[in-house]
C-alpha cells in the first residue's frame, strides 16, 4: 500500500460515468426479481438489548445465556437468540436481523459488503421549549465538544429542537459543516409559562391547585382577598382556580409538543439501522397528569421498535431547587407555599428520569459538566448484549401492555438496564410484489418521486449513489457538479419497436442552508437493452450528471430516482460547503476521485449521453468513482486544485513563485494507516498560477474491507497558511 504522485498526468483519464443512460460494471448489484417475487417480513422472534454493569459503572464481559433470566408478566421464557454486540460494529445489522429471525435484515437494504464500522448514530433532542438561556449556552457548548472531540470517522448525529428552529438543517449526517451550523442556530427562546397577575403563581403551583393542595390553594386565595377585601371568598377562590387552570393548559401544551417531538424522531429513525443513541436535553417539565403515562408509553414502546436509547440530561446542572435571586418570590411567613414547592424540581424530573429509565438509558440530572455526561453515555453504550425470545401463540397480535423483566442469576449486585417496552411485537408481513408488465402503478411516478425526494431518510428501492464536485472554472466562476448513479438491474424491460426499453425517472435538487431550492433538474431516461433479445437484461448501471454554477454556503443535494412502472424509488442525500473564494484564503477544490482496475491503466471509455462541454474538464478527465467503492486490487486516483496560492501576502511576496507543500493521509477508525511525507507542488510550466492542479494515487492492494478517509492537506509555506479536503470510501 503506497501513494504516488501523479501530477498532470492525472488529467489524461478517459471520459466515464458521466452519460445521461450509460451501461458499465457494477459495483453492488442486486439480482432481478420475478415479476411475481414477493419480499416478506416476518418478525419470529421479541428482542431487546440489555446493558449490564458492576458497582464501579463499568460494562461486564464475558457474561453467558443461562446466566440471564428473562421473565415476560413473572412468566420465565426460553431466550432463542443471545449475543454480546459492539455498537455500530460491522456485525451489529447483521445480528440484529438474526435476532428477529430474519438473516437478509428484514429486506429492506440492497445486497452488498457490510462496512467494517458503520459508527455510531446520535441524535441531541434540544427541548428549547423547556429550556433557559443560560442552559442554552451550555447545550451548545456541549454539542460543539461532541462534534470537535468525541464524533467518530464513520458517526452520524443530528442536532433536532422541539420548536423546529434549526430548520432545514436538522438532519441526520457525517458532515461537521453541517452539525456545526445546525448548533449554531440553537438560540434562547422563551416558551415558559408565566402569570401576569400577582402574587405570581407558578407552573407547579398551578398544577398543585389541580390537584388539589390545601396549601398552596389557601395561600392564593387569602392574597386575592388581601388585595381585595370586599371579594367574597367562592369568588376568590374561583378567580384562583381559574388562574391556575389557564396555566396548566399552557404548560400541558409545551409538554405535550416536547413529547410528540420527541415520539416523532423516535418512530421516524426506525430506518436507520442498527442502535440509536438520543439525549433528551431539557430544563425539565412537568407531565400533564391527565395522560402522562400513556404519552410516555408511546415514546417507550416506538424506542423498543426503533432501537433507540435515551439519556436524559437536565442542562440546570446541580440545582437546590430554589428560586434564584431573578424570581420573583411571593412573601409566605407562614411556610404553606414553601411546603408546596418541595417536590418542584423532582416533579420536572419525572419526565427525565421516566423517558430514559424505561428505554435502557439513564438520566443525567445533578451535573454540571454536561459534556461529561455526553462521554459517559457514549462510553455505556458502546456495547451491549442482545436477547430475543419467541412468543407464545397469539401474544404477537395482543396490544395489552407487558412487563418485561431481565436478570442476572446470583448476582444482585449488577445493574441491568433494557428497554421496558417491547415495541410494536405483532406479527408483520409485508409483501411488495413486482408489477406484471403493463399494470399500472397505484401510484403516478410524479407521486412517487416527491415523497421520495422529501423523505427523512434515503428511499432504498433503487440503490442510488451520489457524488459532489466543486470546481471554480475560468468560464464559469465557483460550479458545483451532481453525479449520480443508479444501479439499474431490477428494471423490466419492454419490447417497442424493435427495441427492449425501460423507463426510469430522474430527479434532483440543490437546496441552501435555508431549504430553499437554489437548481433542480427532472428528467425522464430511457433505459435500453443491448440486444433486441427478451430475455436480454438491463445494463447494470446508469448515469446522470447535472451542473450549476454557485455562490459560496453550505448546500444540500438530494436527488431521487423511479422505476415508472413498477413504482420503485431510491434517492441519496449529500452536503457540501462552497468557500468564498474572494477572501483571498487558501482553497482547494472537491477531490475528484477515480478508481484503477488491475486490468487496465485507463478505464474503458463510454459514450456521454449528456452534452460533454456542460461538464467541466476536469471532471470529464477523470473516471469518477461516484459510490465511493473500491476493490482492495486496485488504486485510488484523485486531482485538486489549489485556489488562491499566495493571496494573502502583500503585493511584493503574491508576485513570487508559490512554495506549496501536500500530504496524503489514510485514515480508518480516526488511526492513520498511511501517512505521505510532504511533497513540493511542482508549478513550473502551468499557465494559470490561480488554479494549481495536483494529482495522487493510492495502492489499495491489501487493505481489509471497512470505511476508510482520505484526507489531503495543502500548506502554503510563504503565506504560512493550509486547507485541506477529505474523501470518505470503502473497500470492498
Amino acid at each position: 500500500m503506497n501513494i504516488r504522485d501523479l501530477t498532470l498526468r492525472m488529467l489524461l483519464f478517459s471520459v466515464a460515468c458521466l452519460g445521461c443512460v450509460i451501461p458499465g460494471s457494477a459495483q453492488d448489484q442486486t439480482a432481478p426479481r420475478s415479476p411475481q417475487d414477493v419480499v416478506r417480513i416476518n418478525t419470529a422472534l421479541i428482542q431487546t438489548d440489555v446493558m449490564v454493569f458492576d458497582k464501579s459503572g463499568a460494562f461486564v464481559e464475558g457474561l453467558k445465556r443461562d446466566q440471564f433470566t428473562l421473565k415476560i408478566d413473572g412468566k420465565p421464557r426460553e431466550i432463542s437468540f443471545f449475543e454480546k454486540i459492539v455498537a455500530g460494529s460491522r456485525s451489529e445489522e447483521a445480528q440484529l436481523a438474526a435476532a428477529r429471525g430474519n438473516s437478509t435484515g428484514a429486506g429492506l437494504r440492497p445486497a452488498g459488503p457490510v462496512p467494517l464500522d458503520r459508527g455510531r448514530v446520535v441524535y441531541f433532542f434540544v427541548d428549547d421549549l423547556h429550556l433557559s438561556n443560560a442552559s442554552t449556552r451550555q447545550t451548545r457548548q456541549m454539542i460543539e465538544r461532541f462534534i470537535n472531540r468525541e464524533m467518530g470517522q464513520n458517526d452520524e448525529a443530528a442536532v433536532t429542537s422541539t420548536s423546529g428552529q434549526i430548520g432545514f438543517l436538522q438532519q441526520l449526517t457525517d458532515d461537521k459543516h453541517v452539525l456545526h451550523a445546525a448548533t449554531a442556530r440553537l438560540l434562547p427562546r422563551s416558551f415558559a409559562t408565566r402569570d401576569s397577575q400577582r402574587p405570581a403563581m407558578t407552573e407547579y403551583q398551578a398544577q398543585l391547585i389541580e390537584a388539589e393542595n390545601e396549601d398552596v390553594f389557601g395561600y392564593f386565595v387569602d392574597e386575592v382577598l388581601r388585595l381585595n377585601p370586599n371579594l367574597p371568598r367562592n369568588m376568590a377562590a374561583a378567580e384562583v382556580q381559574g388562574r391556575a387552570s389557564q396555566i396548566n393548559q399552557q404548560t400541558n401544551y409545551l409538554a405535550n409538543g416536547t413529547l410528540n417531538s420527541l415520539r416523532t424522531l423516535v418512530k421516524n429513525s426506525a430506518v436507520v439501522p442498527g442502535r440509536k443513541l438520543v439525549f433528551l436535553i431539557s430544563d425539565g417539565f412537568l407531565l400533564d397528569r391527565s395522560d402522562a403515562v400513556d404519552r410516555l408509553r408511546q415514546i417507550t414502546a416506538a424506542a423498543a421498535t426503533s432501537g433507540v436509547v435515551i439519556y436524559s440530561i437536565d442542562a440546570r446542572g446541580l440545582s437546590s431547587g430554589m428560586p434564584d435571586a431573578s424570581a420573583e418570590v411571593p412573601f409566605d411567613p407562614s411556610g404553606r407555599l414553601a411546603r408546596g414547592a418541595a417536590g418542584e424540581l423532582t416533579a420536572t424530573q419525572d419526565g427525565l428520569n421516566a423517558l430514559a429509565g424505561d428505554t435502557g438509558g439513564r438520566a443525567f440530572l445533578a451535573s454540571n459538566d454536561l459534556s461529561a455526561s455526553v462521554t459517559r453515555a457514549l462510553q455505556e453504550t458502546s456495547a451491549y448484549y442482545l436477547l430475543a425470545w419467541r412468543p407464545e401463540s397469539g401474544e404477537q397480535g395482543s396490544q395489552r401492555t407487558r412487563r418485561l423483566e431481565v436478570a442476572i442469576n446470583g448476582r444482585p449486585d449488577l445493574s441491568v438496564r433494557f428497554h421496558h417496552g417491547l415495541g410494536d411485537s405483532s406479527a408483520t408481513e409485508s409483501a411488495a410484489v413486482k408489477k406484471n408488465d403493463g399494470e399500472p402503478n397505484p401510484k403516478a411516478s410524479a407521486e412517487i418521486m416527491n415523497e421520495a425526494m422529501r423523505a427523512a431518510y434515503p428511499r432504498t428501492g433503487l440503490p442510488v449513489a451520489i457524488s459532489l464536485n466543486f470546481l471554480d472554472l475560468v468560464s464559469a466562476g465557483a460550479s458545483l457538479t451532481t453525479s449520480i448513479k443508479i444501479n439499474t438491474t431490477s428494471l423490466v424491460l419492454e419490447g417497442q419497436a424493435g427495441q427492449q426499453l425501460a423507463m426510469l425517472d430522474v430527479a434532483g435538487g440543490v437546496f441552501d442552508d435555508q431549504g430553499k431550492p437554489v437548481s433542480s433538474f427532472n428528467k425522464r431516461l430511457t433505459i435500453k437493452s443491448k440486444s433486441t433479445d427478451a430475455k436480454t437484461p438491463p445494463p447494470d448501471n446508469v448515469y446522470y450528471n447535472h451542473f450549476t454554477t454557485i455562490k459560496p454556503g453550505l448546500y444540500q443535494v438530494r436527488v431521487a430516482a423511479v422505476d415508472t412502472r413498477q413504482g420503485r424509488a431510491g434517492s441519496a442525500v449529500s452536503w457540501i460547503e462552497i468557500p468564498d473564494l474572494s477572501s483571498k484564503a487558501l482553497t482547494m477544490s472537491s477531490l475528484i476521485v477515480g478508481e484503477r482496475k488491475p486490468t487496465s491503466e485507463v478505464e474503458p471509455s463510454a459514450a456521454n449521453a449528456t452534452d460533454p462541454a456542460k461538464s467541466p474538464e476536469p471532471i470529464r478527465q477523470v473516471s469518477l468513482n461516484i459510490d465511493h467503492r473500491f476493490a482492495n486490487t486496485s488504486r485510488l486516483r484523485f486531482v485538486t486544485f489549489v485556489y488562491n496560492a499566495g493571496g494573502s501576502l502583500p503585493a511584493s511576496d503574491a508576485a513570487s513563485s508559490p512554495d506549496l507543500a501536500v500530504q496524503v493521509q489514510l485514515f480508518r477508525d480516526d488511526e492513520p494507516i498511511i501517512t505521505m511525507p510532504l511533497h513540493k507542488i511542482s508549478i513550473d510550466a502551468l499557465s494559470d498560477a490561480r488554479r494549481l492542479p495536483y494529482a495522487a494515487e493510492v495502492d489499495l492492494t491489501g487493505l481489509h474491507p471497512g470505511r476508510y478517509l482520505l484526507l489531503v492537506t495543502v500548506i502554503d509555506r510563504l503565506a504560512k497558511a493550509s486547507t485541506s479536503q477529505k474523501f470518505g470510501f470503502q473497500v470492498d
